[in-house]
C-alpha cells in the first residue's frame, strides 16, 4: 500500500425477504456508481467467498472494498452525490452495515 492511501471496507447484510435481484443491483451500483467518485483508485465488490475456516465471517451478503487516495479523498467520497444516491437507493434493504477503515 502506498503511503497515505485509505482503505474503506463495507459489509452489507440484507433484510430477510429481500428480493434476489436487490443483491445484484447493490453489486452493480457499487461497481458503477461508487467507482466513478473522484479519489477512488480501486474498488472491488462481491459476495462472500465462503472460505471454510472458523476465523472467516461468511454471514454478510455483499462486501465492498474501496481504495482511496488518502483520508481527504475518503471524506469527499462520503459526501459525494453518487455515494448519497447509492445509500438512498439501497438502504431500505439493509438489515446491517459494518464498516472497517484502514489508513
Amino acid at each position: 500500500m502506498l503511503a497515505g492511501m485509505f482503505i474503506h471496507n463495507v459489509f452489507f447484510w440484507l433484510k430477510v425477504g429481500t428480493p434476489a435481484g436487490e443483491r445484484q443491483a447493490l453489486l452493480r451500483d457499487c461497481r458503477e456508481m461508487l467507482s466513478s467518485i473522484p479519489g477512488v483508485r480501486h474498488l472491488w465488490a462481491g459476495e462472500p467467498a465462503l472460505t471454510p475456516r472458523t476465523v472467516v465471517d461468511n454471514s454478510y451478503d455483499v462486501g465492498l472494498c474501496v481504495v482511496l487516495e488518502d483520508a481527504k479523498a475518503h471524506d469527499i467520497y462520503q459526501e459525494h452525490p453518487k455515494h448519497k444516491e447509492f445509500a438512498a437507493r439501497h438502504k431500505d434493504s439493509w438489515a446491517r452495515l459494518q464498516v472497517y477503515d484502514i489508513r
